[in-house]
């Protein structure tokens, strides 16, 4: 009896360090962001406060430089989760994918870009755009799409009232504006901030405002992924909430702080301008859920842009489950 007491521990004490190995067993998940922006302020305080560390991930940050490659690299099996507009998911189902790319955590909930203006003025009205020249983003794209949404919403017809020049690449739009082009452009920041403060343009209006609540940026994956990999996505989703929350709760200062590393060439005073303008206006969802009637704005943009492939249900390409489930 005794000997067989003492071979049972033996097992048991064995077995142990192999449990611990197992509950301790890292999760690598490979991400692909569609840009490096100050707008995803709270994917960055993800990583730095250690919240997919805390999970039991190591999510491994790659920037694609674009929408149609960041799809490439998730469609291709170059990447676990994509972070880019959740129009790139309808347009994947609209070509009939048969393994649909499902959006499973909102981390921004507006439009990003802003209107910025050649002269300074007192009195902005949208109206005075009429008869100008406007630098748009790329067409088919979700900035350039809320842009035209806004501006129909002020009267405005971007094909017939004003010049609109949509065949400038994202990387020089920019770059087009300072050398001279257009008397309004649409800017990301910290591009728009930059240019009030070397007095290039003057920040009028912000599309995020007028365009009203959207699944603007979204966490995506392969359905065949998330079936796999369920319990890491849930963890991926707890994180990014952890991340919301904090955000929430601290200043721009202090989440300028936060993310300073990922923009190293970024004057950290800059940072925090950028950080406090989105989060005035609500552009980073507080939870990572994305509800129908968030969906049906989205859906609304396009068809107003003439970009909707098709209308697609909420319940088809959107999976709440995780998000609903993460810790508040």
């Amino acid at each position: 009896m005794k000997k067989w007491f003492i071979s049972i521990m033996a097992l048991v004490l064995l077995a142990l360090p192999l449990s611990a190995c197992t509950q301790n067993k890292v999760q690598k998940i490979r991400v692909a962001e569609v840009t490096r922006s100050i707008f995803y302020a709270p994917l960055y305080v993800a990583i730095s406060k250690g919240f997919f560390k805390e999970e039991g991930l190591d999510v491994e940050l790659t920037t694609a430089f674009g929408g149609d490659k960041t799809m490439t690299a998730l469609l291709s099996g170059g990447a676990d989760v994509a972070l880019v507009g959740s129009e790139t998911s309808i347009y994947v189902e609209a070509q009939g994918s048969k393994d649909p790319v499902i959006n499973f955590a909102q981390l921004t909930q507006t439009d990003g870009t802003f209107l910025v203006a050649r002269e300074k003025t007192e009195s902005f009205d949208w109206s005075d755009l009429k008869g100008s020249t406007f630098l748009g983003q790329r067409k088919g794209g979700m900035p350039q799409m809320a842009g035209e949404f806004v501006l129909k919403k002020h009267g405005i017809n971007p094909h017939k009232d004003l010049t609109l020049i949509q065949n400038i690449d994202f990387a020089n739009i920019a770059n087009a504006f300072a050398s001279g082009t257009g008397d309004y452009v649409q800017l990301f920041e910290p591009t728009a901030s930059i240019f009030e403060k070397e007095g290039k343009g003057h920040i009028v209006a912000s599309f995020g405002t007028e365009s009203g609540l959207i699944p603007y940026t979204t966490f995506m994956s392969k359905q065949s992924y998330i079936k796999k990999n369920g319990e890491s996505v849930q963890k991926f989703t707890n994180a990014i909430q952890k991340a919301q929350n904090w955000v929430e709760e601290h200043s721009a200062k202090e989440i300028a702080a936060a993310i300073t590393n990922q923009f190293k060439d970024t004057d950290p005073s800059l940072i925090e301008t950028v950080v406090g303008r989105y989060k005035e206006q609500g552009s980073f969802a507080k939870d990572p859920i994305l509800d129908k009637k968030e969906w049906e704005n989205l859906q609304t943009i396009m068809n107003e842009a003439g970009e909707l492939p098709k209308h697609i249900d909420h319940s088809k390409l959107v999976n709440t489950e995780f998000a609903e489930k993460a810790p508040k």
